[in-house]
């Protein structure tokens, strides 16, 4: 079958990586976490403690980041690295969370990322996700899925994600972040997240794994 790319966009927390992985597992597609990329953008910017308002200063930083993505075999997953380091745990930090959506606001952060995730699509057999892949990274994506749920649902989810991690965490705190992020991301200027007018929507609140991937692929069929 031909290779294609699959785009994945949709709210924080509602099942979109985890649909990803599914599909590029199914089909032997690479799957590439474009939040992962503003996750590890953000904690070179932390660690190095830029202003990220200063354009020039963001500018220079973004000269000095290479990201890449490696496929760890014991895990079976597709591993984020920045600078030649595996970040792909570090990254998931209450700390990143919070700041991620601020520093994927900024347009030169975007137009950076956007063009690293274009170069990633070119060979195509690709599945992304993330809030503006099927908008602005592949607007001619031959398929294209809006992922969403209901915000309680997406809560426990993140909730439960961050507990093994950081025991101390509270389900307020995490509801606060969600509700932030939601807002940040579908108000910002640049490539805010919105539903492509030929994406598909599939709500996953009330379904289980199995059944969004037999959803996915019966999708993909009819295309």
């Amino acid at each position: 079958m031909k290779k294609i790319v699959i785009t994945i966009d949709g709210w924080s927390s509602c099942g979109k990586s985890t649909l990803a992985k599914q599909l590029a597992k199914h089909l032997g597609y690479v799957y590439i976490d474009s939040g992962a990329m503003y996750r590890a953008i953000t904690l070179y910017f932390l660690r190095h403690h830029l202003d990220w308002t200063d354009v020039l200063e963001v500018n220079n930083a973004l000269k000095n980041i290479i990201l890449e993505f490696h496929f760890n075999e014991k895990s079976g997953q597709s591993e984020i690295y920045l600078n030649g380091e595996n970040v792909e745990y570090v990254i998931r930090d209450l700390v990143i969370a919070e700041k991620v959506s601020d520093v994927a606001a900024i347009k030169e952060v975007r137009t950076f990322a956007v063009a690293e995730q274009q170069k990633m699509g070119k060979k195509k057999g690709i599945v992304m996700d993330g809030r503006d892949i099927g908008t602005t990274v592949f607007p001619d994506a031959a398929l294209k899925i809006f992922m969403t749920a209901d915000i309680s649902v997406r809560v426990e989810r993140r909730f439960k994600e961050m507990f093994e991690k950081n025991p101390n965490i509270t389900i307020e705190e995490v509801k606060n972040n969600l509700e932030m992020r939601d807002y940040i991301d579908s108000n910002r200027e640049v490539s805010p997240l919105r539903k492509a007018a030929d994406a598909i929507v599939i709500d996953n609140t009330n379904i289980s794994m199995e059944q969004q991937l037999k959803i996915a692929l019966n999708l993909l069929k009819e295309i």
